[in-house]
């Protein structure tokens, strides 16, 4: 029996995707662990931090994050953890809380790393968004995360 084109998530549109790489001077598992068990390290721009920090790295596992401005606003986030292959690939769902305090808009977020001339090779994807706006404002946060999990990796 053959599957019909809506028995599928819709393909993303090119703008309304994330696509990052960076290569890190670091082994693969230490960058992986850098995901999995010490993001609260790297992964919030400069001037935030995270009062919270959650995780059960697993296919259908949860994660939980709240993030602080610096004018000392709490933005809490979570997902489920879709695929986790140990120092290769992790695929989870990302949403922002609405002021109400439920998920807003999902996206999904996948990391490969792959060894790369004696260093990581990590390609980002992070698809799904609602608008270009948002996924413009995600190019910038992650963009600086990137630097600091660069920082964090070389301390």
């Amino acid at each position: 029996m053959s599957a019909r084109k809506n028995d599928y998530a819709a393909e993303p549109s090119a703008d309304l995707e994330l696509v990052m790489t960076r290569v890190f001077d670091a082994p693969r598992a230490l960058v992986y662990k850098a995901w999995t068990h010490d993001m609260s390290r790297w992964s919030c721009p400069r001037g935030f931090v995270f009062t919270h920090n959650e995780g059960d790295v697993r296919p259908g596992g949860k994660w939980r994050s709240c993030m602080r401005s610096p004018e000392g606003r709490d933005l809490w986030l979570g997902g489920v953890y879709r695929e986790v292959v140990e120092n290769s690939l992790l695929v989870f769902t990302h949403s922002w809380d609405q002021p109400d305090g439920t998920p807003g808009h999902e996206t999904l977020v996948t990391v490969k790393l792959e060894d790369y001339q004696g260093k990581t090779r990590m390609l980002f994807h992070q698809s799904f968004f609602d608008t270009v706006a948002n996924r413009d404002g995600h190019r910038g946060g992650w963009g600086e995360c990137f630097e600091l999990l660069q920082e964090y990796l070389a301390a």
